[in-house]
């Protein structure tokens, strides 16, 4: 790991600003891994090219990586399935016709539940409120910026509420190895002190009742209304929506066209935590798990819809294959954000802004300082897991030193990492929000941004509150 100060942290922060910009989020990842490794080449323009090449290469080195990639790609696949099946048309007129879901707050609180609900895995959450909820959305002239703001902020923030996920076991294996005797119970008493977390999901559910949208989100929801826009002019989609969202070939559509692979998706999630975690569902592989899910709910709605002969062997296949060939973008976002990721790590990015931390005087100070960190890191980087991993083996030892709340400082890691997770313009999570609801992503970015900043500051009043009384 090199240790070059401050300069370490101006690849990210370079590349978050040339994306808000520019809006050519691909192009501004490059810059950002190629500046990184510029530095780490001593300044050798040439060589900082070829090692942005090998890092983005050896992005495949990594299982977890490759998982996701494919996962994404196939997800594609799955969610024009549906789409051609006419599931999604199914469900949506099974609703509306029923009065299930006939006004916006309505369609909006369907979003919101479903983000509530289903807390087994962040990616797999946001497909499907952004799968079921869109042409919802479309139908009652919500913008999309709206269902990206609702599916991205309730999914890593519920995942890490209800940890019984991977997002738990890892926190887990990360306290046991900085010598916590109860990691698990620490992580339980921390859920209670999740500020950012909490305000944030309640913020959503504030949002949804009373209609608030400040910022650019009021310009985007009048948009729809007053135009029928579904994007703003310019806006560029991660997803060829040609390609995935196609019209149903059948009059054979059904609500159960959609229920029966995404129930197999979700339900299969937990099954296949079991198994990857050999009998702990806390020690699985999230990686595997949602890739694992997806191939079995293709697999399976296939099956479905050719027993129900809704559709033929043909079309399941030649569906499959165009649906993942449309998230192409994303497969090549996803692999340069990871090779970011992997240039920051190199930098010691994380490490340099968590350890001006440790300089704190006053120990009550020490929580919301942690938590301010580990928002920047996990911004800077697009990775609360990173985060995580930087700032847990810092803020234990620190909280023990200086007798403040163990719990208290964890939960101030586990919520910064949340904030990056979900807003950073470079996070996989925010790039999914922004795919499955079929948003230009620097709109969802800018949408969304005001409302995190609301709910992070927030949450660093209450712990700065919170870490004087602890003390």
């Amino acid at each position: 790991m090199s240790n070059i100060g401050i300069l370490s942290v101006l690849p990210p922060l370079f590349a978050i600003i040339l994306a808000i910009f520019t809006r050519q989020v691909i192009l501004s990842l490059a810059v950002g891994i190629w500046i990184g490794w510029t530095f780490l080449y001593s300044f050798n323009p040439l060589l900082g090219a070829k090692g942005t090449i090998d890092t983005m290469l050896g992005v495949f080195g990594d299982t977890g990586n490759t998982s996701v990639i494919i996962f994404s790609a196939l997800v594609g696949g799955l969610i024009s399935l549906i789409q051609v099946s006419g599931g999604v048309d199914g469900f949506v007129k099974y609703v509306t016709g029923k009065n299930v879901v006939n006004t916006p707050r309505k369609a909006q609180m369907l979003a919101w539940i479903l983000g509530i609900v289903i807390f087994i895995e962040s990616t797999i959450k946001i497909l499907i409120v952004g799968t079921v909820c869109r042409p919802i959305f479309d139908k009652m002239k919500i913008s999309r910026e709206k269902l990206s703001y609702i599916a991205d902020s309730t999914s890593a923030p519920i995942c890490m509420l209800i940890p019984l996920n991977a997002w738990g076991a890892f926190v887990i294996a990360l306290l046991s190895s900085q010598g916590v005797d109860n990691p698990v119970e620490t992580l339980i008493s921390s859920i209670a002190f999740n500020f950012y977390a909490v305000v944030t999901v309640m913020m959503v559910l504030f949002v949804v009742i009373f209609d608030v949208n400040i910022g650019q989100m009021r310009r985007a929801e009048m948009r729809v209304k007053l135009t029928g826009e579904l994007h703003e002019k310019g806006a560029k989609l991660f997803l060829d929506e040609e390609a995935v969202l196609k019209k149903p070939v059948t009059d054979r559509g059904s609500p159960l066209n959609m229920v029966v692979p995404i129930g197999v998706m979700t339900v299969f999630m937990p099954v296949a935590l079991y198994i990857t975690g050999e009998g702990n569902i806390m020690k699985g592989s999230g990686s595997l798990a949602v890739l694992w899910s997806v191939l079995l709910a293709i697999l399976v709605g296939g099956i479905y819809y050719r027993v129900k002969k809704v559709l033929n062997l043909s079309q399941i296949m030649d569906t499959v294959i165009k649906g993942a060939g449309g998230m192409i973008s994303l497969a090549i976002l996803m692999v340069l954000a990871f090779s970011l990721g992997e240039t920051c790590k190199r930098l010691g990015t994380g490490n340099y802004i968590a350890g001006l931390v440790v300089e704190v005087i006053s120990p009550g100070l020490i929580p919301a300082l942690v938590f301010a960190a580990s928002a920047f890191v996990a911004f800077s980087t697009g990775t609360s897991f990173g985060t995580f991993a930087l700032m847990i083996p810092l803020a234990v030892p620190l909280s023990q030193n200086s007798g403040v709340n163990l719990a208290l400082s964890v939960s101030a890691v586990l919520g910064g990492g949340v904030f990056g997770d979900h807003c950073s313009p470079i996070s996989d999570t925010t790039i999914v929000a922004s795919m499955a609801s079929l948003c230009d992503h620097i709109d969802h970015v800018n949408t969304q941004l005001p409302y995190a900043l609301v709910s992070a500051l927030i949450a660093l009043l209450l712990y700065l509150v919170a870490g004087f009384l602890a003390v």
